[in-house]
């Protein structure tokens, strides 16, 4: 029996964006190989994406199912698509990502090629034409590029552009920790990998990530380096290498501040986001969280 895929995009209030991964998503070639289907996992308690989603729906060529998860929480969402999703194989892809016809056939045929676990593919960031070129040369958005079959650490994994085999998630009623924030699909692979999972990388299963004017912001960037680095303190537990580099790297990010500040506002800004993410695994290990949002979002 030819198997089925689910592919999950979790989403809160971003509805111009998901229609976008939407539309790119109806249009994959499966080259015979499989069947697939979406589920829509909806974060906003208001429920604002179901009418997104009933529209893309109407003239869909797949089935589009929509599911609701009020409680804001990254990981509840992830494990309400997953409960609703009912392939052998689930993919996930973010709500603010797009991608082209041939990366779900990619994804799939390198995961049997490599008989991997799970397979993962780049996430190369979108700019708009007005994107001011200190944001484009900080390397704010890059992710990093491997080579197609190249295994994967679970430090190196997440779920912005993965397909996995369903057994993967066992009979977990929650495979993601609510308890994480951030991080919450590092931390599920790191146990995955524990349990003798692998992964693997394809390079030509690319997807893009917008990179809305929002996310242009010098205040933006900073409170999601800390944000960053205060839960990857707290998913990753005392690990003294970790509390050391922070304590090392944070004053030498500080003091390198005005040097930076003359070689323009992309060397600056990388070193502000630098010094703030190390600044918030010193936070972390304190038990301290300046952020006052659940999460750092648009």
């Amino acid at each position: 029996m030819i198997p089925h895929i689910s592919i999950c995009v979790c989403t809160y209030k971003r509805p111009a964006l998901l229609e976008r991964c939407l539309l790119s998503i109806a249009s994959q070639r499966t080259e015979n190989r499989f069947t697939y289907s979406v589920v829509v996992a909806d974060n906003d308690d208001a429920e604002s994406a179901r009418e997104t989603v009933a529209r893309v729906a109407a003239g869909w060529p797949v089935t589009i199912e929509y599911c609701a998860e009020p409680q804001q929480n990254i990981a509840r969402t992830r494990n309400r698509a997953v409960r609703q999703a009912s392939g052998d194989y689930v993919a996930f892809l973010d709500d603010d990502e797009f991608t082209h016809p041939d990366w779900l056939v990619m994804l799939y045929r390198t995961l049997e090629e490599y008989r991997a676990d799970a397979v993962l593919g780049p996430v190369h960031p979108y700019f708009e034409p007005t994107t001011p070129r200190w944001v484009i040369e900080g390397g704010f958005y890059d992710r990093p590029v491997l080579a197609t079959g190249t295994r994967l650490a679970w430090l190196k994994c997440r779920t912005g552009n993965v397909l996995l085999r369903r057994e993967v998630f066992g009979e977990e009623a929650e495979p993601f920790d609510p308890a994480c924030l951030s991080g919450e699909d590092q931390e599920f692979f790191r146990r995955k990998s524990e349990a003798g999972y692998a992964f693997v990388w394809c390079h030509e299963a690319g997807a893009r990530e917008a990179v809305p004017p929002s996310r242009w912001r010098r205040g933006f960037l900073v409170r999601r380096a800390l944000f960053r680095g205060i839960f990857a303190q707290r998913n990753h537990g005392l690990q003294p290498w970790r509390l050391v580099q922070a304590l090392i790297s944070t004053p030498l990010y500080a003091l390198l501040l005005p040097v930076a500040l003359p070689l323009g506002q992309a060397r600056f800004m990388r070193c502000v986001f630098k010094l703030s993410y190390h600044a918030g695994r010193l936070l972390g290990f304190l038990g301290v969280n300046p952020i006052r949002q659940a999460y750092v979002v648009d």
